[in-house]
């Protein structure tokens, strides 16, 4: 599948008012950001604001035109999320505040499993599956973002389950060898990231949700650095549940996704109570309704909402298959890149890959030999080029990796191969204001 073209491209970033603006003595903004924020296009900001000035109004709640409206916009929005993922019901969808609240609730409906009467009228075979005490297992990996770890690590405190980890090879993927050992018949869950936040690496599914169904363990996806830049199907992944957020994937932020296999969606105890997840409220106790709106308590983010499906219909627009040739085409012009220099060091898989099975996207993270990545992110944002620097909510993986911090560039569909070059231009600055040996770094 082709990227993009030249007149493509162009036409798409005209989208994105932000793009035309200057920063730092009026230089041109270069934004490579992505994966912390991406930016919105116009039709988001417009679908946000139809809704806001139009027709504003409680959700699932009112009796007049205004709410039905709101009602309408808000499960649009729910339908686009459901086929962009490829979810087989659209009751499997829940809109949360983002991947880390996602991930919160699958971690707390664990926990919450316990307590007396959570599961009753649940399929015993899958309570079961939620019970989680002394003796059971959690695993995760190395490469983890802290929004899929730190959750992991206090439900195994709250229950006395024990925590495993995959590690990483030297160049940051999850490393498999030893998992018939790490995920064993004790595990219960087993939690990943889809593309790693830092190296870019992607994670190799398949033999992971192989394992899990070997011994029983569900299975917790973080694609929230996937989503925005490969075809993402939850059938063909064959994982139990699925995290992902607005903010990177040309959305707002405020508004994230939990997928979930509907029969255990349907059997998991709330994360959050009160009004709209409720099916019968007396003094004495309460019954809670059924999937997703006993996950969605409260008055939903409806804006927030609206705007997500905006911008999943412009990635259905473009095609994912598309988007993702585009995001390799820039990972691997950056990488060539970096490696005609020899004072960087790249961290993460060489190239992009060879195969039809992307082994990097997203991102580019790097050190540079003497120079702390605060100090090279100053230096790109003086040349008007806007990177990430420091250890991205990933300690464990720098760490791993024999690294403090990292210098990150992240791309999404506006971003160009120009955009590439001047980063590369403005990051060879760095050696004569630092006062490398540019020569003897060779």
């Amino acid at each position: 599948m082709p990227a993009f073209t030249t007149e493509e491209l162009t036409g798409l970033r005209e989208q994105f008012p932000v793009l035309s603006r200057t920063v730092r003595a009026d230089r041109p903004l270069v934004y490579l950001d992505s994966g912390a924020t991406s930016q919105q296009p116009q039709r988001v900001l417009d679908a946000e604001r139809e809704y806001t000035t139009h027709s504003r109004s409680a959700v699932h709640r009112g009796a007049h035109q205004l709410s039905e409206e709101a009602t309408d916009a808000f499960e649009h929005a729910r339908q686009v999320v459901a086929r962009f993922i490829g979810a087989p019901r659209v009751e499997e969808v829940v809109f949360t505040k983002n991947a880390t609240e996602a991930l919160n609730l699958v971690a707390y409906a664990f926990s919450n499993a316990g307590a007396a009467g959570a599961m009753d009228g649940a399929d015993p075979a899958v309570a079961e599956r939620f019970a989680l005490g002394p003796g059971d297992r959690i695993v995760v990996t190395e490469a983890e973002h802290h929004a899929n770890l730190v959750p992991w690590q206090e439900l195994a405190r709250r229950t006395g389950a024990e925590l495993r980890w995959l590690p990483v090879t030297p160049e940051g993927r999850v490393d498999t060898t030893e998992l018939a050992t790490i995920v064993d018949e004790s595990t219960k869950v087993l939690a990943f990231t889809h593309v790693s936040n830092v190296t870019g690496a992607v994670t190799d599914v398949p033999a992971l949700v192989a394992r899990a169904r070997e011994v029983g363990a569900l299975t917790v996806l973080d694609a929230a650095q996937s989503v925005p830049h490969l075809p993402v199907d939850v059938e063909s992944l064959g994982v139990d549940f699925l995290a992902f957020t607005g903010h990177k994937t040309l959305g707002p932020s405020g508004i994230g996704v939990l997928w979930g296999r509907y029969e255990l969606l349907a059997a998991m105890p709330p994360f959050i109570t009160g009004g709209s997840m409720i099916e019968l409220v007396r003094m004495e106790g309460s019954t809670y309704a059924a999937p997703p709106a006993r996950f969605e308590a409260g008055v939903p983010m409806t804006s927030q909402a609206v705007g997500l499906g905006a911008a999943l219909e412009l990635l259905e627009e473009l095609g994912m298959e598309r988007v993702a040739a585009h995001d390799r085409e820039l990972v691997q012009h950056a990488l060539d890149g970096l490696a005609q220099r020899p004072w960087v060091t790249v961290i993460g898989p060489a190239s992009t890959g060879d195969g039809a099975v992307a082994e990097r996207v997203g991102c580019v993270s790097f050190t540079v030999d003497g120079v702390h990545p605060h100090d090279v992110g100053q230096v790109l944002d003086d040349s008007g080029v806007a990177v990430r620097t420091g250890h991205h909510c990933a300690w464990p993986l720098h760490r791993a990796l024999r690294v403090p911090a990292t210098t990150r560039a992240s791309f999404s569909v506006y971003t160009t191969r120009e955009e590439v070059d001047a980063f590369l231009e403005a990051l060879d600055r760095v050696p004569g204001i630092f006062g490398l040996d540019v020569e003897g770094s060779a």
